[in-house]
Order: C-alpha cells, then sequence, then structure tokens
C-alpha cells in the first residue's frame, strides 16, 4: 500500500494491496465463515505493514528532532505502529456478523474498510494518515472527491478490491450467475463514473487573477529555535519578501512559525510588517506563535497562529493540535520523563473550534496550519466560508523522508474535495500551489531557499461533500452493511437435523 503514495505513486499497488488483504481473509474462512479473532489478528497484522512502513518518518521525528536514543526512537515508534494497527483492525473483528456468501463479503469488507479509515481519524484526536484513496488523485477515482471525499474513494476502491479477491477464490459460498455479474459492475461502474464526474465544475471563480508570492527560506530545524540564529532566520524572510515585492505580487505567504519568537516579543517587528503591506498594498500571511493572556483560562495561553499584516490585519489560532508536538497528552504526568516529552513547542493551547476565514488581496482565505489540511472533515467546513484554501508547515520535522511528500498529496486532495485553490507554504518543501482539480500548477524543490510565484482565483459554490460531509459515506457504507446482513441471513443454511432429531457431528 505504501508504494501507492507519493513519492511513489504506484497507484495500482493501492488495489492490489487491499486485494490481497481481502483474500487472506476469505482463505482463512472456516466453514463459510470469518472467525472474529482470525480477522481482527491477520488486519492487525496488515496494519502493522502498513504503518510500519508508510509511516516510518515518526522515528525520523523523534530521534532525530526529538533527541531520543536509538533504542527509544524504535520503542516509541513501534508502540505508535502497534496501535494504529489496533485502531484500524477493531472494525474488522465484526467482518464475519455480515458474511458468508461472496456478496454480502464484497459489500461488507468495502464498509468496514471505510469506517476503519475514518474510525482512526477521530480516535484519540485522530490519525487520518495512509488513507487508500489518496493514490487516486490522478485516476478516475478522484471524480468522486468531491462527492464523497477521500473516505469514498477508499470504499469504491475496497469493493474493487474485494471482487478481484473473490474471482481468485472459492472458499466463500457461490452465488447464481446474475449475482457474479452484480458483483463485476458494482466494482467496475465507479470507475468510469467518476471519469464522468471529474468533468463537472463544482465551483466557479470570482474575481480576477490573484498574484501570490511564497517565501521558502529552508531554516534547518536544529537551529530554528536558537537565539543565536533569530537574526538570519528574520533576514531570509525579509530579503524573499523584498525580492517578491519587485515582481507585482498581491499576497505574500511565509510558512508555519515563520518567526521564531512570540508575537507579543517583538512589536516593533510587528508594527514595521504592518507598515509594510500598506505602504506596498501587499498583504502578508505568516505563522507565528501568539500569546495571549485570559484569566478564565489559567493566565498566559500560547497558541500556533496564522496571522494577516495589510489592509484587513487578522489573527487565526490552530484548533487540530499534534501530540507531542503542540501539546502532550497526561502532562500531569509523563512531562519531563524524558526529552521528547518536553519538545520546544509543546505547550500550545488549540483555538476556538468558530473562527473566521482570513482577508487578504479581497479574497477570503481557509487558514490550516499544518496537521489540520489531513482532516477531511474540518478543511470541508472551513471552506465553506472561504474562496481559498490556505496551508501552512514546518515539514522539517520529517527530515528527507517520504512524510513531507505524502503531506503535500493530502492538501492535494483537499483542494479537489472543496474546489478551491490551495496555498501551500512551508519552511523546507514542498511550498506549492494547486487547483480545484487537485494538480500541482507551481512548487519550489525541498531543501532550498527560494521564493516562488503563482496566481490564483478566488472560487465560489460548494462540493457535495462539502454541504453533506462524511455522512454522504455513512449513507452509502451503512445500506451496504445492512444489505450484506440481509443476504447472509437469507443464504444462512438450515440445520440438517437426523431422523432422531440429533445434529449430526
Amino acid at each position: 500500500m505504501t508504494l501507492s503514495f507519493a513519492p511513489f505513486d504506484y497507484w495500482v499497488c493501492s488495489l492490489l494491496s487491499l486485494a490481497i488483504f481481502a483474500w487472506v481473509l476469505i482463505s482463512s474462512a472456516k466453514d463459510q465463515l470469518l472467525p472474529g479473532r482470525t480477522t481482527l489478528w491477520l488486519a492487525f497484522l496488515y496494519g502493522v505493514g502498513l504503518f510500519a512502513t508508510g509511516a516510518s518518518w515518526v522515528y525520523i521525528s523523534i530521534t532525530n528532532f526529538g533527541n531520543s536514543s536509538v533504542p527509544l526512537g524504535l520503542a516509541l515508534t513501534g508502540g505508535f505502529v502497534a496501535v494504529m494497527a489496533l485502531l484500524l483492525a477493531a472494525p474488522f473483528y465484526f467482518l464475519g456478523r455480515f458474511t458468508d456468501n461472496r456478496f454480502s463479503f464484497a459489500l461488507a469488507f468495502a464498509a468496514i474498510w471505510f469506517i476503519s479509515e475514518w474510525f482512526r481519524s477521530w480516535i484519540f484526536t485522530g490519525f487520518p494518515w495512509l488513507f487508500a484513496g489518496y493514490a487516486h488523485t490522478d485516476t478516475w477515482l478522484s471524480g468522486w472527491a468531491p462527492v464523497f471525499s477521500v473516505y469514498g474513494i477508499g470504499l469504491l476502491l475496497a469493493l474493487t478490491a474485494a471482487v478481484l479477491a473473490l474471482a481468485a477464490s472459492g472458499r466463500l459460498a457461490p452465488i447464481k450467475q446474475r449475482g457474479h455479474l452484480v458483483l463485476i459492475v458494482a466494482a467496475l461502474v465507479p470507475w468510469p463514473i467518476g471519469a464522468l464526474l471529474s468533468q463537472i465544475d463544482w465551483t466557479s471563480p470570482k474575481g480576477g487573477i490573484i498574484s501570490v508570492g511564497m517565501v521558502q527560506a529552508n531554516i534547518p530545524q536544529e537551529k530554528k529555535w536558537l537565539p543565536e540564529f533569530r537574526g538570519e532566520t528574520i533576514n531570509r524572510y525579509q530579503e524573499g519578501t523584498r525580492s517578491l515585492s519587485d515582481q507585482d505580487v498581491d499576497v505574500i505567504i511565509w510558512p508555519e512559525a515563520a518567526l521564531p519568537m512570540l508575537y507579543g516579543q517583538a512589536p516593533n517587528l510587528m508594527q514595521a510588517l504592518q507598515r509594510n503591506a500598506e505602504n506596498t498594498d501587499i498583504d502578508l500571511i505568516t505563522g507565528i506563535l501568539y500569546d495571549t493572556r485570559d484569566p478564565a483560562q489559567g493566565g498566559r495561553q500560547i497558541h500556533n497562529s496564522a496571522a494577516v499584516f495589510g489592509q484587513s490585519p487578522s489573527v487565526y489560532h490552530k484548533r487540530h493540535l499534534v501530540p507531542f508536538g503542540e501539546y502532550v497528552p497526561l502532562e500531569e504526568l509523563i512531562r519531563g520523563t524524558i526529552e521528547f516529552f518536553d519538545l520546544p513547542t509543546s505547550f500550545i493551547r488549540s483555538g476556538p473550534d468558530e473562527q473566521p476565514p482570513l482577508t487578504a488581496a479581497g479574497a477570503s482565505w481557509a487558514p490550516l496550519i499544518c496537521y489540520e489540511i489531513v482532516y477531511p472533515q474540518l478543511v470541508a467546513d472551513t471552506a465553506l466560508s472561504a474562496q481559498v484554501l490556505l496551508t501552512i508547515s514546518n515539514d522539517a520535522w520529517f527530515g528527507a523522508s517520504i512524510g513531507p511528500l505524502q503531506h503535500m498529496q493530502m492538501a492535494q486532495m483537499r483542494a479537489l474535495e472543496t474546489g478551491r485553490f490551495l496555498v501551500r507554504g512551508t519552511n523546507t518543501g514542498i511550498t506549492a500551489i494547486v487547483d480545484p482539480q487537485g494538480h500541482i500548477v507551481e512548487k519550489l524543490p525541498q531543501f532550498e531557499q527560494a521564493n516562488m510565484t503563482g496566481d490564483i482565483r478566488a472560487m465560489i459554490g460548494a462540493t457535495p461533500f462539502m454541504l453533506g460531509g462524511v455522512s454522504l459515506v455513512f449513507a452509502l457504507a451503512l445500506p451496504m452493511l445492512a444489505l450484506a446482513l440481509f443476504l447472509r441471513k437469507r443464504t444462512e443454511p438450515k440445520p440438517n437435523r437426523s431422523l432422531t432429531g440429533e445434529l449430526p457431528d
């Protein structure tokens, strides 16, 4: 499965992976039934393989930037992989309750795969990474993204995979010839329909072209918070801004926590940024740690924020935080036990759930800081009141791993789901602009100090997923489960009693 995602992009591997997984489950059936413990164990092993390979960058974050030893890093990464694998596997315990024939298996496998992905998108604050649908930003199935999102693409992909597995196995009870035809149609039709759906413009542009400039300063993570490197950091962003100002851009983007200081610690610099934005008529959006004082919340609160300097100054505070990176779960118990639980930004507090969009260059921007872009429902809800998606990040935490490339791919899916341009500003890459069809139209290479310009449009209107959310996918998955259960009970064999009334051995 990992080979189907960026940077490998062998999308067919997602189909083969799920088909092999389904085939293994079918092969484990005993007397046409799928034992719950067996399916749970097999799904857990599948999850271990998926997260140990696909989320291998977690080890880099823990050891390289969390300053953990190799044994501790392996232990923490192993624990993370095991927990995520268990969350993936848990719904599959119930697969056998819906399955004893080929038709019911295909329906139940696809629906439970969706439930598995949805479940781990919110439990323990969620880790919605490595969803099968992310491999299909450029296939026919991408047309379903504005309707059912990445969740629905995964469901349809799993349905096709289950039918492939059934074609290679005869372990489950057979069905009539007409049933075979229904299975084949159910597996194949979503693909050409997706191709047709991709031709629909769910949203439309409003106003003229907006010219965007972005500064990728390439600040090494190990130097980012060093006081002696602060001057160099500020110089890189100011030089990049001056260069972009000469190119007649409308708005300039700096990445997440671009300035290594609190907003309140540098009032002179903040005032200078505001004056420069007003004088040049170029709005600036930057990530910065923003400090507030709220006696009701225990005094000083520090937020991971995005601030606009220009004609409409405003601030957005990140809502969905990263465990350990921005806050420490069970802080009173584990803070200080090891260095990894005391990272330099692990004191962040989340912002209010309801916050207005940012305004820059005459358009409304949906701000999504780093990890927030991987939550489909959060982005869809935020995009309803905005015309452009803005995500700022610091993927230096992932090092030279596959993590930043996967992160970029997920951002592309959010543009597809909402029918909006997406602007992504990062410290070390990938800095890019994505069009409403999910295609990268401009980008900078990783680990280079560089600037970039590109054009976007403000988009209005809403996709079906923005209006209905994940409930649309449930409206597809739950009837599939109900039908699978109905077919299972209808085809359940009656007891074969002997003449004496006793069940045979």
